[in-house]
């Protein structure tokens, strides 16, 4: 199973994603966790220790360096297009529980059509992970999915946008949506977040009719409050893993 997680910042693609890990690890399921999102807070929401002090792969100049005969710091020149990756899962990954969290970071680039190997390198392994790894796969991504490409998206069983009852949520779906389709992803689905009443799913349902609802969070206190106390949310809320 390879899931990958997106939507428009602060909706709640990151609780989603611990509460997924967390299903597939309890079912005794071998579960990768990639935080793919430049704003990275997935080992803090699985309770993971001291998560400040994870590096992201992007920020590893001499893991990128060697993997792809880079120069670190240099701008232009020849690299390799085909880095090796197949050991990153084990070699830079944090473990708990049985959870392994890869924490690869985001890639500024230059301008459109700009490639760099740090993006070369996180974009081959997305790939080794999707396509050629047997344990499920959860992505936390940023609001785009920049990170796939059209072979990879072809392995993704699923790719769930996380909605609030919200314009400008509904309309990050909708362009997510595209995205997708442009890369030949159309397995795309929603789950609504912060659900207070049931005007706020209709809501949703009308303004994107052409994605299935997979269900719903509501709107919980409990899960703000694991937010700032640094504790994955089915901690402060077991109910949330009914």
């Amino acid at each position: 199973m390879k899931i990958a997680i997106s939507g428009k910042g602060g909706v709640g693609k990151t609780t989603l994603a611990a509460l997924l890990i967390k299903y597939y690890s309890d079912q005794g399921k071998k579960v990768l966790a990639v935080d793919a999102d430049p704003d990275a807070n997935l080992a803090m929401a699985l309770g993971i220790p001291d998560p400040q002090s994870i590096v992201p792969l992007c920020q590893m100049k001499e893991l990128v360096a060697e993997r792809t005969d880079s120069q670190p710091g240099k701008m232009g020149g020849f690299f390799k297009l085909n880095p090796k990756v197949d050991d990153i899962p084990e070699k830079y990954s944090r473990q708990l529980d049985g959870i392994k969290l890869i924490v690869m970071g985001g890639v500024k680039t230059g301008g459109s059509g700009c490639i760099c190997p740090e993006s070369v390198l996180l974009r081959t392994l997305v790939t080794h992970l999707v396509l050629l790894r047997d344990e499920v796969v959860i992505m936390d991504m940023e609001a785009g999915i920049e990170h796939l490409g059209r072979a990879t998206a072809r392995g993704v069983d699923k790719l769930i946008v996380v909605v609030e009852p919200g314009r400008r949520s509904v309309e990050t779906a909708l362009h997510v949506q595209k995205l997708a389709a442009d890369l030949g992803l159309h397995k795309v689905a929603v789950v609504a977040n912060k659900v207070r009443q049931p005007q706020d799913l209709e809501f949703i349902r009308e303004h994107l009719k052409g994605l299935p609802l997979l269900g719903y969070i509501p709107y919980d206190e409990k899960i703000i409050d694991a937010d700032l106390k640094s504790r994955p949310p089915y901690e402060i809320n077991p109910e949330l893993m009914d």
